[in-house]
């Protein structure tokens, strides 16, 4: 939407085209859209597409309710159940959004010969049998994964799992444009952040796996190439992104960062 009088010519406008400016309400925005927190009323809805930018401090958030559920279900309950409470956790704070982009993506690819029925399955709001079967597997790996993790270190890895794949869909969207002509549910998709702020949002998702042993830094690596794969793949079979494989690369992320720290944890 077009700015008026001094807006235009505003010096801080300006500046916060060319690097990342942390603004409080952004991130508000962030969450009413990627969470089921509760957010004031009066947020500007207008700038969504900027508040992408703030998803790995709301990985942040997302890891730390889930860790802080896995904490309390592990006084209770036994390993197993726990991991399953803390996913559940997860899962309910965000609404199952990404999960839903990532059955969407599995029903799309799996079911979809060329762009535009790729593209149409994805937008029915119908589950399918490659939607299910992908969600299943996907629970199935988180859960093994973490279930091999010393219990004392799952509640950080859990906010640096958060963290670090809510990254990867800003890389998607600097590398790759749009794939719908029309402008859907998924406006908040279309944005193309630049180099600094993908530094400042990268540096921000960096920053709990710090707090990891130091192997496990290594577990970017993974993570990045799983990203580079599906990037590659969107780009093949449709040209591009949607919300939904937004959601999906999350996921993927997710669990290859869980993976990725199960196996070096053998040697730590």
């Amino acid at each position: 939407m077009p700015l008026t009088g001094i807006k235009t010519i505003c010096p801080s406008a300006i500046i916060s085209e060319i690097i990342f400016v942390p603004h409080p309400k952004l991130f508000l925005l962030a969450l009413s859209f990627y969470t089921r927190l509760p957010m004031p009323p009066t947020l500007d809805h207008r700038r969504l597409p900027e508040a992408i930018l703030y998803l790995p401090l709301v990985g942040w958030l997302v890891g730390s309710i889930s860790a802080f559920g896995f904490y309390l279900a592990l006084s209770l309950w036994p390993l197993s159940t726990a991991i399953i409470l803390a996913l559940l956790v997860g899962i309910l704070t965000t609404g199952a959004l990404h999960e839903d982009g990532f059955a969407d993506v599995c029903d799309g690819f799996g079911g979809g010969w060329g762009k535009h029925r790729i593209l149409e399955i994805m937008k029915d709001s119908h589950i399918g049998v490659y939607g299910v079967l992908g969600l299943l597997l996907l629970i199935l790996l988180k859960f093994t994964a973490l279930s091999s993790i010393p219990a004392v270190a799952i509640p950080l890895i859990l906010i640096a799992g958060h963290s670090i794949s809510r990254l990867m869909p800003l890389l998607l969207m600097h590398k790759l444009d749009y794939a719908r002509d029309d402008q859907s549910k998924s406006a908040a998709a279309i944005y193309q952040p630049n180099r600094q702020q993908l530094a400042v949002a990268g540096c921000c998702a960096l920053l709990p796996i710090l707090l990891l042993p130091p192997l496990c830094v290594l577990a970017i690596i993974p993570v990045l190439l799983s990203t580079a794969f599906l990037g590659k793949y969107f780009y093949r079979h449709i040209g591009g992104y949607t919300g939904d494989c937004l959601g999906a690369s999350q996921q993927v992320a997710e669990v290859i960062f869980y993976l990725s720290v199960s196996t070096l944890w053998k040697f730590i």
